[in-house]
């Protein structure tokens, strides 16, 4: 089914998500811009992190956020289990640092990295820097969503690096998106 909102606008298709609308349901979802981010912490087996684009505020007082991790992720049980982690904010130069996360969660090999009072590694250049304390976890059917109590931030100028239909783009005045991919 099509419907117009608009005699100029592109026709937009309907449907009901299920089991065999997957591909239809991730594209749509894909039409959200979002920001890019790298969670990180530490492990028994040393420092892990993961890149995401599942994150969101939500509170100011206190200041509380969130994000989820897919269980399909083999880094699921390192951040279902944390109790403190930083989520960074990548800027608009920072695709080869994202790429390197989504590989691999022990991608700090060279990479450098300092570590914070409670041993999380924080990354450094970022726009933004959010040192938390999980307070809860929550099911999102395929995936865990963690909420967290924000104990530190740092923030920088620039532009974000962004994630749209499947690719990395960034702003290219403030008001056009063009993709890098």
């Amino acid at each position: 089914m099509y419907h117009f909102l608009n005699p100029e606008q592109q026709p937009m298709k309907s449907f009901v998500p299920g089991p065999d609308r997957k591909r239809e349901f991730r594209d749509a979802l894909g039409r959200f811009a979002t920001g890019i981010i790298v969670v990180t912490t530490m492990t028994p087996d040393g420092p892990v992190g993961i890149t995401a684009n599942s994150f969101a505020s939500v509170s100011l007082d206190p200041p509380i956020v969130l994000w989820s991790i897919g269980r399909h992720s083999r880094r699921f049980a390192a951040f279902a289990g944390c109790e403190h982690f930083a989520v960074h904010v990548l800027g608009a130069e920072q695709m080869e640092l994202s790429q390197r996360f989504a590989r691999v969660g022990q991608a700090f090999d060279g990479l450098p990295h300092e570590l914070n009072d409670t041993g999380v590694p924080l990354l450094g250049g970022c726009l933004s820097r959010f040192e938390c304390v999980r307070i809860s976890g929550h099911e999102g059917g395929d995936h865990l969503i963690v909420v967290a109590r924000v104990t530190a931030a740092t923030l920088r100028d620039g532009k974000p690096l962004l994630f749209f239909g499947g690719g990395y783009g960034r702003f290219e005045d403030g008001s056009n998106v063009t993709p890098s991919m």
